[in-house]
């Protein structure tokens, strides 16, 4: 009986968490992880040469305004910034909603912003989805790996579907 006690103590011991080892490595944290989306996001429009504006707090619906730069005619993108980990039957889901008073949610829609930027944070792909897409139903399902037969409905999306590719798109 002793030896089996023994036993129970030490694989309770095994499980317990260091002291060295830090709380942040254990506890996951969803709005660093947004914070490390909208990072990567502002480093890979740098590299597609957009002027970048991110404006001040966080009271705006937008996380950045891209600015395609003096071609031919100017345009100013207002981009919210949505990130994923959370696979659910073979497909990453977020959101296209914003979070109005205490429990209530609507939908982005046209006056709020102009693009999604959607990130499968396992596999650092990106979607920029125009939000008219997303204003019918805004659960949002990304299927990375999936074939294009799996991918037909308009709030379902497949790499090359408003995808930022991984290598920058060079300009003259």
């Amino acid at each position: 009986m002793s030896g089996h006690r023994r036993d129970r103590r030490k694989k309770s011991r095994k499980s317990r968490r260091k002291p060295s080892q830090p709380r942040s490595s254990i506890l996951h944290n969803p709005k660093r992880t947004g914070e490390h989306s909208e990072i990567a996001f502002l480093y890979r429009s740098d590299q597609r040469r957009f002027a970048i504006s991110k404006p001040f707090g966080d009271s705006e619906r937008y996380d950045f305004i891209l600015d395609n730069r003096p071609r031919p005619k100017v345009k100013l993108f207002r981009i919210q910034v949505k990130c994923t980990e959370c696979l659910r039957a073979g497909a990453y889901e977020t959101r296209a909603t914003y979070t109005v008073g205490r429990n209530g949610r609507a939908v982005y829609t046209k006056r709020d912003i102009d693009f999604i930027a959607a990130h499968v944070v396992p596999l650092d792909i990106w979607y920029i989805i125009p939000v008219e897409v997303c204003t019918p139903q805004p659960m949002l399902r990304f299927y990375p790996t999936a074939k294009p037969k799996r991918c037909a409905s308009k709030n379902t999306a497949k790499p090359g579907t408003y995808w930022i590719p991984r290598s920058p798109i060079r300009q003259p």
